[in-house]
């Protein structure tokens, strides 16, 4: 019986190893929380479950369906607490897997290394926060944060709080905030009307195929009504204020290129700001394994190009073995794949935001696809109709929202970068000025940003980009390094030396 191997317990590999024992697989699925949902089903532990869990999720029957069936099912092994801090790699098989089994801060963690025939990466995405001066104060949270707060523990990050950025994450923020009694001062759209109508807008018959989508956008503007919370398109957070916390922010209409437009600063008295600007894959055990990468040092895509190894681009999803470049958004740094979740590595499958942040939908069928296939079998019809459908949400997404390049000009050289190595943007400039050098690996050590504990997840592509624009048009020679973690987690050298082989 073949071994199916998934890293990630959120909703891409839950589906992943539901659709792999349908097919007959034995699975491990490793999840490095206390339970499965990840992110999107993050929930109070059941020793403390609510009866009003369910209004703070959307699909939370379906999550409960899902996760009792994995519970319940003597072919899956659920590991929970299980850190993969690396995987190996096997020339033509999929790479080892290892695992250390327990509370991070533990100090009697179980080793434990697989040797699967199928792996699935489904380990999500960091939420990426553009820095702005003042936003290391407390008080200042990204939007993720104060929204797995709230879920997870039903705490309130403030009582004025603005929500800041940009995309539709932001909305279910606000209903996570005021189901917890937060007051929420307003919220900031970077994205302006015209470009927002422009991503949305096109072909708009084909958003009746996610109709799904627009009954969740009507529960949120429903919230935002009831609690008068005023919305603004078009402006950012520029800056934060306070004395020990955030008691102000800045806020400055943006223009088309996401530029501040001098002269329409206001400030806004808060207590909290929750900010975020989208996501970034977390492709760090890709990357380990081998599996090429979109525009992020390696496997760079062209528009309608076809590179050495004969992978085509295509534009939005390629057919037959070509690896396609997913939704047809800023595909930069995802995990190539192709129609069948495979990457370039034999024997492993990404699913979910790796291919690129398309939500809960997209990583559900992407999921059951890989699944399916890492087990021997081929693509569900129904996946793959899904699929193209929320591929198109995503492109659509990215298209209205999509980070643009003017937010350095609110980034003056004495705001702080990387926090945990106190970087500030004028030294990533003056060093890659004064240096002449274009490599980012030599950049990254002469100013220790992305150097830190969380090794760049928080910092290292605004630091890339902060660097790239520096160097001139030639840009950085290595984008992408600080996706590159040969070691995905911290670990103690104890335990690096007590580890030993289990084949599961």
């Amino acid at each position: 019986m073949p071994e199916v191997v998934v890293i990630g317990g959120g909703p891409a590999g839950m589906a992943a190893a539901l659709a792999a024992r349908r097919r007959g697989a034995r699975v491990v699925l490793i999840e490095a929380g206390d339970d499965v949902g990840g992110q999107y089903w993050r929930h109070l532990p059941e020793s403390r479950a609510t009866a009003d869990e369910h209004t703070l999720h959307h699909g939370w029957e379906k999550f409960q369906t899902m996760r009792y069936a994995l519970r319940g099912d003597p072919g899956v092994e659920l590991i929970l607490n299980g850190h993969v801090w690396s995987v190996d790699r096997r020339d033509g098989q999929p790479p080892l897997v290892h695992v250390m089994i327990g509370a991070p801060d533990g100090q009697r963690r179980v080793a434990r290394t697989f040797l699967p025939s199928a792996l699935v990466i489904a380990t999500g995405a960091h939420e990426r926060t553009l820095p702005f001066p003042g936003w290391d104060l407390p008080g200042v949270f990204t939007a993720g944060a104060a929204q797995a707060l709230a879920k997870g523990e039903r705490v309130a990050v403030g009582r004025n709080v603005l929500v800041a950025g940009a995309g539709p994450f932001l909305l279910p923020v606000v209903s996570s905030l005021v189901r917890v009694g937060a007051g929420v001062a307003g919220v900031v759209e970077a994205a302006g009307w015209a470009r927002i109508s422009r991503g949305w807008g096109a072909k708009p018959w084909r958003l009746a195929r996610a109709s799904a989508k627009a009954t969740e956008l009507t529960g949120y503007l429903a919230d935002l009504a009831r609690y008068r919370i005023p919305y603004t398109a078009g402006s950012a957070v520029v800056a934060a204020h306070g004395t020990g916390r955030v008691e102000a922010v800045t806020v400055a209409r943006l223009d088309d290129d996401w530029s501040p437009v001098p002269g329409t600063e206001k400030t806004i008295a808060v207590d909290a700001v929750c900010v975020s600007h989208g996501f970034v894959p977390r492709t760090e055990l890709a990357i380990s394994a081998g599996c090429a990468v979109i525009g992020a040092g390696c496997a760079v895509i062209g528009a309608g190009s076809v590179d050495g190894a004969g992978h085509a681009d295509g534009a939005g999803h390629a057919d037959g073995a070509g690896y396609a470049d997913g939704a047809g958004s800023a595909m930069a740094g995802t995990v190539r794949v192709d129609d069948h979740q495979r990457t370039t590595v034999p024997g492993v499958f990404t699913a979910g935001e790796l291919t690129g942040i398309g939500g809960v939908d997209l990583a559900l069928a992407e999921g059951e696809i890989a699944g399916a296939v890492a087990a021997g079998g081929s693509p569900p019809p129904s996946a793959v109709r899904l699929r193209k459908v929320f591929r198109d949400f995503a492109g659509r997404m990215h298209a209205a929202h999509g980070i643009r390049p003017g937010w350095q000009g609110w980034v003056d050289d004495t705001t702080v970068v990387c926090r945990c190595e106190d970087v500030t943007a004028g030294e990533l400039r003056d060093t890659a000025r004064m240096t002449g050098s274009r490599g980012l690996r030599s950049l990254k050590l002469t100013t220790r940003a992305g150097l830190g504990i969380c090794q760049g997840r928080t910092c290292g592509r605004s630091a890339e980009d902060i660097l790239a624009a520096a160097v001139g048009p030639d840009g950085l020679l290595d984008a992408g390094r600080t996706a590159n973690r040969p070691l995905a987690v911290p670990l103690r050298l104890g335990e690096l030396a007590t580890t030993g082989e289990d084949a599961g």
